[in-house]
């Protein structure tokens, strides 16, 4: 092995792939902090308003009888407290979202999606005033694709950390409860981490693959280069 070509790979590579150490390293430090600084993720218990469940004068078969499809192919059904009464959250194969029906008097309302997600996010905040903001059905820079849950709304409070909330009807609970002060970490930590600041998932992707194999092969030389330099026996 030439000691010296070796030495000059090292050398010159090890520089120029110590981004992805420094990036790596900078990003360990930063999740260190985040778990002193964030509150674990919130639980995944439904926390919707409660019922009476003596109000409940509907079967399931009934409920589905009042959805407009002719002849629904139900997949799933919930029974939801919305603001103390019981609905039926019904989903079908050709349904884009859940369906309510009223387990009191059969109404259909679609407006009721909403309304159970704001109940969730108003009693996950105990009781603060929200507003909805946005229905995300695709992932995006804040809401990113680690919690794995779509569709969510997300809801605002009207106070001074800046306090939102992603909510899924779906699950009955909040997938993400943030703020000004923790989505700055958590975008630092992205950036960091991912690359997030590349705006292509293929290219960031590609960028990441290069250094990570950049750092391998540097380390892969330190280790040729410790074998090739070692003192001959006499």
């Amino acid at each position: 092995m030439n000691s010296r070509l070796i030495r000059k790979l090292h050398r010159w590579l090890g520089l120029l792939f110590s981004l992805s150490v420094l990036i790596a390293s900078g990003s360990g430090v930063i999740h260190n902090m985040m778990t002193r600084t964030q509150a674990p993720p919130p639980s995944a218990r439904p926390s919707g308003g409660g019922m009476d469940v003596n109000a409940i004068k509907l079967s399931v078969a009934e409920a589905v009888s009042k959805l407009p499809e002719d002849k629904p192919e139900v997949q799933a059904v919930n029974l939801r407290g919305i603001g103390g009464q019981p609905w039926y959250q019904i989903y079908t194969k050709t349904s884009r979202g859940p369906q309510y029906v009223s387990a009191v008097d059969g109404k259909v309302d679609p407006a009721m999606d909403e309304a159970y997600a704001a109940e969730i996010a108003k009693n996950f905040l105990a009781g603060a005033a929200v507003k909805k903001t946005d229905f995300l059905t695709a992932f995006n820079t804040e809401y990113i694709n680690i919690f794995r849950i779509l569709p969510v709304y997300r809801f605002d409070a009207s106070d001074a950390l800046e306090t939102r909330v992603y909510v899924s009807t779906t699950t009955g609970s909040v997938t993400r409860h943030t703020d000004k002060q923790r989505q700055f970490e958590a975008t630092i930590f992205t950036n960091f981490h991912k690359l997030g600041f590349i705006p292509s998932k293929d290219l960031r992707d590609l960028v990441l693959t290069v250094l990570t194999f950049g750092t391998f092969l540097v380390a892969c030389l330190g280790i040729a280069l410790f074998f090739a330099t070692q003192p001959k026996k006499r």
